[in-house]
């Protein structure tokens, strides 16, 4: 039989997170133990108040499996007994962890995939005044980063990206919204991202907005985030965006994420793969999706003032699995 630890953490930064919605001060996170036959094996989450999640709601989802956890539950089952979000992943990065082990393989082995040995990960510039997200960004080139995520909110839109463009003139840089924009003057913000060479624009439109994309005639590839949570989210996607950003709290684990990365695929969409704010644990759950996307996002665990330990290994935009 299984036993079952669930609890939370919370992780200070060592910087402010500044987006749209607000500054973040810690990474809160909930995490599954399980043991069975002396093998022990974890998942971690992060509970999104976008998404109406809280600790508190995330640990009530996560105790009414424990029983049927207890006695075996299969990922299978675990992809009915909880609906999509940050407590089905803590529980599916578990049970996907608990069989890698038990084998003495790995979950990236597990799923059929083989990691390079360095993925390019985006590093965050958060929102500050222009001269500050410039510096930001600067230091971050300095230092060997060369995928640059920049987000935004609805104000300083041209000063921001001119001022960060003039300090990494060749960077390659995306911008984030989260869905601060509205379809006024979507047009024009879309054509100055353009005309400086950004490689894409992630959920400019809040969710409810997304009609306003469609036969949006726009310069950048469009990537959605908040309107993409599972593989039933393409089909209202189709002729509004361009790719989806795959996050592992938003499909409910890595069992629903590959399966939304192929379907994403298939129907012509290109794929991100992100992360919320989070340790290293949470980002070995996903990296097995890192080889199959254009841009990986996954800079969460270097605000962090310490990691977990063991840590993945992050080094100025690169991660070495």
């Amino acid at each position: 039989m299984r036993t079952v630890k669930v609890y939370q953490e919370a992780w200070p930064l060592h910087t402010p997170f500044v987006i749209s919605r607000g500054t973040r001060n810690e990474a809160v996170v909930v995490v599954v133990e399980l043991e069975e036959d002396g093998i022990k094996a974890v998942g971690e989450c992060t509970p999104y108040p976008r998404y109406g999640e809280s600790e508190a709601s995330v640990l009530a989802q996560i105790t009414t499996i424990i029983p049927q956890l207890e006695l075996g539950m299969t990922r299978e089952a675990l992809q009915q007994a909880l609906p999509a979000g940050a407590a089905r992943n803590a529980v599916d990065s578990a049970l996907w962890d608990l069989e890698a082990r038990r084998k003495g393989t790995s979950v990236s082995h597990l799923a059929c995939v083989e990691l390079p040995e360095m993925i390019t990960t985006a590093q965050t510039v958060s929102i500050a005044a222009p001269e500050q997200m410039a510096a930001a960004a600067a230091l971050l080139w300095k230092k060997g980063a060369r995928l640059l995520k920049v987000k935004l909110d609805d104000r300083l839109i041209a000063e921001r990206m001119v001022a960060i463009r003039a300090a990494v003139p060749e960077a390659v840089l995306i911008v984030d919204a989260n869905e601060a924009w509205h379809s006024d003057g979507l047009a024009a913000r879309c054509q100055l991202l353009a005309d400086l060479n950004v490689a894409m624009l992630e959920q400019p439109l809040p969710a409810s907005e997304d009609g306003a994309l469609t036969n949006f005639i726009h310069p950048l590839p469009i990537c959605a985030d908040e309107s993409c949570h599972t593989r039933e989210s393409l089909a209202a996607l189709k002729g509004r965006y361009e790719m989806v950003n795959v996050k592992l709290d938003k499909t409910g684990g890595l069992t629903e994420a590959l399966a939304l990365t192929q379907a994403a695929r298939e129907q012509g969409f290109d794929v991100m793969l992100g992360c919320m704010l989070c340790t290293s644990r949470a980002i070995a759950a996903a990296l097995p999706l890192a080889a199959k996307v254009r841009f990986a996002d996954l800079d969460g665990p270097t605000w962090l003032a310490v990691d977990v330990e063991p840590a993945l290994h992050f080094e100025n935009g690169k991660l070495y699995p």
